[in-house]
């Protein structure tokens, strides 16, 4: 389990780690909301009751293919019994429990499957478990909208790509082709020579030609140039990876900004295209 979140539950912070398929809510956080001083015990009594064991067990039943049954049903016999200990580590170890999982270091503790912490946050206060679902709940819908948003940006990316490889090119105002003469003067700054490329002018001739303007060249860039841009700028990290100098990548960007540039204005393509989140 790699990627860390987190919610606010009631002024009490509450780990989730992501795995490759599941999330496991962390229980000890779930604990310190009742007392931050004894989670480990909180956790072990709530592991001695029965309707825990069971309820461990027959979650492990339904979807960990590699579970102990034999070892749970030794364990449902003995659970209530006054002599009975349960801790995480010996449930897992001992069933091949999947539902718990025990982390170490700064940021360990116990997590459990979602449908398993919420129980437990059933036996620390029926109250608390269902501020916590509202904020999982909460967790999950913000997202789904980010995945949903990522998608329709992608999408969007991919019809732009299109537009740029077909061959149905209009004539259109575009940046003039640069001379070998202007491509010989190296720039050191690279943000500069994709200006060049793109605007045919750089950051600081834009700036003498437009004193009053407030930003740069790029903040009164249009949206095709901004998509052409991005374009660049992934060419030209291939072009420096392949050795090639400064005024001879700047040629080749140069030509590339005309072509997609014609592209993009042809049939107002990018007037078709919107970014929705939905």
């Amino acid at each position: 389990m790699a990627k860390t979140k987190s919610i606010i539950v009631k002024g009490t912070e509450i780990s989730i780690y992501s795995g490759e398929q599941e999330e496991y809510i962390s229980i000890t956080d779930i604990a310190r909301h009742k007392d931050s001083t004894n989670t480990d015990s909180i956790i072990q009594n709530w592991l001695r009751n029965r309707n825990t064991i069971e309820l461990l067990g027959y979650w492990e039943l339904l979807y960990n293919p590699d579970f102990k049954p034999l070892e749970f049903e030794g364990f449902r016999k003995q659970a209530g019994l006054n002599s009975f200990v349960m801790t995480p580590k010996k449930w897992i170890e001992t069933t091949n429990a999947i539902g718990i999982v025990s982390k170490s270091g700064r940021y360990g503790g116990t997590f459990a499957h979602k449908d398993i912490a919420f129980e437990f946050a059933s036996w620390i206060s029926i109250e608390f478990k269902l501020y916590i679902i509202k904020e999982f709940q909460r967790l999950k819908a913000d997202e789904s909208d980010r995945l949903k948003l990522d998608w329709n940006l992608q999408r969007t990316l991919a019809k732009v790509n299109y537009y740029i490889h077909t061959d149905a090119i209009k004539e259109n105002l575009v940046p003039k082709e640069l001379t070998k003469k202007e491509a010989s003067f190296v720039y050191a700054n690279e943000a500069d020579l994709l200006n060049m490329a793109l605007f045919a002018k750089t950051a600081a001739d834009w700036r003498t030609e437009n004193p009053k303007a407030e930003g740069n060249i790029r903040d009164y860039a249009t949206l095709e140039q901004l998509v052409v841009l991005t374009n660049l700028e992934s060419l030209n990290a291939v072009l420096i990876s392949q050795g090639l100098l400064a005024a001879n990548r700047l040629l080749q960007l140069n030509k590339i900004a005309i072509q997609q540039l014609k592209t993009l204005l042809n049939s107002s393509s990018l007037k078709k295209l919107k970014i929705t989140k939905s």
